[in-house]
């Protein structure tokens, strides 16, 4: 008996065949679309990237100047603190030979006065 619905056994390996083509299609590579804005895009990139480095460069500056000005300002401090200290040593000293002076001519006055009561 003849079946009529196709089942044939050629007509099963032309189905097959037919499926094994179609997952062979799915599977191949599709053409590329090439964007139109590509050198464009590769400018604004670059452009971006500049702009980018650039202001990375501003900050690296600013952060320079900042650690600069803190170690101006202690180098400052130190000088004022050394200064100050050197300040009030010269004023002891001043103040010390002051007061020898000042004992030095009580002494001599009191010679003198000794010498006058004899």
């Amino acid at each position: 008996m003849r079946d009529l619905k196709g089942s044939a056994l050629t007509d099963r390996l032309a189905a097959a065949a037919e499926a094994k083509a179609a997952l062979l299609a799915k599977l191949k590579p599709k053409p590329t679309v090439v964007d139109p804005l590509f050198a464009e895009r590769e400018a604004m990139k670059a452009a971006d990237l500049r702009a980018v480095r650039a202001a990375r460069e501003v900050d690296k500056a600013l952060a320079r100047q900042v650690v600069l000005d803190r170690a101006a300002a202690v180098e400052a401090d130190a000088a004022a603190a050394e200064a100050a200290e050197l300040a009030g040593k010269r004023g002891a000293r001043k103040e010390r030979k002051q007061l020898s002076k000042e004992e030095a001519k009580a002494k001599r006055d009191a010679k003198y006065a000794a010498r006058k009561a004899r």
